[in-house]
């Protein structure tokens, strides 16, 4: 009988075999993926939350895009893909986006990550996915992760409207500005905010939203995950003793039922009511958690208010 012939140790096949990943010790092969750009949601802490078919496509690849190759390599390293990796971030994009639309002109498969979470949300992806679409290759969306959805389920607010902010801006008046814009929307608000910052966006909030239901989630999914539930009032109360180490999602409930609706003539009665019978500091409160505006606007119309139905200047 004759032998069978040896098999060709070609590149495809070695390339085919090293399409795999590793859990508990256990090598699972892939085939490769097809081709395309396949957006993939990676942990926002945990390495456990990944998908196995996050794990597939990863492995089956040609190219991984990701914004730290240093951070993506954990998650490489610890299911033993061997990927290539290549950056793709907000300073080099105009300069990578190219060589990835010629690669998947060639038929090339493209995963792209952001360093936590799910790409495009408040990570860069957006031009090359437009980009990618109007070339008329295929685009594949692998869930997973997300911050936002994360904090939303725990934070004990109300989830059927929401309205995801990202981050605010860094300058403390630009910051305050776009707070009052926010406090008008009927929703569940959403927003990232840096540790450094966080303590003085809560103060500015409780000056706009004060009586409003919120959560602070930091660190969610890791070792030192911690999530406080209050007013924003009393979360910034409690804002000197914040660890301010790790990374804070912001969620604050909707305003009062019906605060929209308020008209400035309706703010200015339900103002003579409160200052009726409650202290001006009261009655702000009071009219905040009822007309859902921002408390600098509330607080400096019951002054006026207090002015004319005192006869002093209004401060008690």
């Amino acid at each position: 009988m004759r032998a069978k012939p040896a098999p060709i140790n070609t590149p495809e096949a070695q390339d085919a075999a090293a399409r795999g990943f590793s859990i508990d010790a256990h090598r699972i092969t892939v085939p490769k993926a097809a081709p395309g750009l396949h957006l993939i949601a990676t942990p926002i802490g945990n390495l456990g939350d990944i998908t196995l078919r996050a794990l597939q496509t990863l492995a089956g690849v040609d190219v991984i895009a990701c914004e730290d190759t240093r951070i993506t390599r954990r998650l490489t390293e610890r299911y033993a893909i061997a990927a290539q990796l290549k950056q793709y971030h907000e300073h080099n994009a105009e300069a990578a986006r190219p060589r990835i639309l010629e690669a998947l002109a060639a038929g090339g498969s493209v995963a792209l990550v952001s360093d936590a979470g799910t790409p495009l949300i408040s990570d860069p992806g957006f031009k090359l996915v437009r980009e990618v679409c109007a070339a008329g290759h295929a685009v594949y969306a692998l869930p997973g992760p997300s911050s936002v959805l994360a904090a939303l389920s725990v934070a004990a607010l109300p989830t059927d409207r929401f309205f995801f902010e990202g981050f605010l801006p860094a300058k403390s008046a630009a910051r305050r500005s776009r707070l009052a814009e926010l406090a008008r929307i009927d929703a569940t608000l959403v927003m990232f905010e840096s540790g450094n910052r966080v303590q003085e966006t809560l103060a500015e909030l409780a000056e706009i939203m004060g009586a409003r239901e919120a959560a602070i989630c930091r660190e969610l999914t890791k070792l030192h995950e911690e999530i406080s539930r209050a007013t924003v009032n009393e979360l910034a109360r409690d804002a000197a003793g914040l660890e301010t180490r790790g990374e804070f999602v912001l969620v604050i409930g909707p305003p009062a039922a019906g605060a929209e609706v308020l008209t400035s003539g309706a703010l200015d009665n339900l103002l003579r009511e409160q200052l009726s019978a409650h202290s001006v500091k009261d009655a702000v409160a009071h009219a905040v958690a009822l007309s859902g505006r921002p408390r600098r606007e509330v607080y400096a119309r019951a002054l006026e208010l207090a002015k004319d139905l005192r006869g002093g200047d209004g401060e008690d």
